[in-house]
């Protein structure tokens, strides 16, 4: 009996073994595609992932420094009355006191914190009399007649005004002519 199993069982190998093969030549082909497809779908993924991660650390420098910037101006916001203060006194006190000690401490003040706003970029805008008058940068607060200026030319400068980084700060107070 055992040599009509053996004899069976290799009558029946000969007829199977073409399909396995065949099925498994098709498993393979199956597989390398599908290989094939899932690398460039991860590759795809890893490359996106990787521009992305690129454009967060690049969005949060940009919002780190803007951060910065406007701490800057909100500082500088504060002391703007100070510096005001202290340039009022030294005007006040120029011509009597100018020898005085305690003027020349309010002067070196003044100066400190004039050189405290140009280290962090704060430049005061120009509003010279006789310039011309710019709304985006002065804002007018009387008009006059005088013929010493032009039209639309600033004749006095009552507050100076500030500018950070092409952002104004304080605009200047100005009287306009004609």
């Amino acid at each position: 009996m055992r040599k009509k199993k053996k004899n069976k069982a290799q009558e029946t190998t000969p007829e199977i073994l073409p399909t396995i093969e065949q099925e498994a030549a098709e498993a393979l082909e199956d597989i390398s595609n599908n290989f094939e497809t899932l690398y460039k779908e991860t590759l795809d993924r890893y490359t996106r992932n990787l521009a992305e991660f690129d454009n967060f650390r690049k969005r949060s420098i940009k919002e780190k420094a803007a951060q910065y910037d406007d701490g800057v101006r909100a500082s500088a916001e504060k002391l703007l009355p100070l510096i005001d203060n202290f340039e009022r006194a030294m005007a006040s006190g120029e011509k009597t006191h100018a020898e005085d000690s305690f003027y020349q401490g309010i002067s070196l003040i003044a100066r400190q914190f004039t050189a405290y706003l140009t280290d962090q970029g704060i430049t005061e805008i120009p509003a010279d009399p006789g310039i011309d008058f710019d709304p985006n940068l002065h804002n007018a607060v009387a008009h006059t007649q005088d013929d010493n200026f032009g039209s639309n030319q600033i004749s006095d400068v009552l507050q100076k005004g500030y500018i950070h980084k092409e952002k104004v700060l304080r605009h200047s107070m100005v009287r306009v002519a004609n």
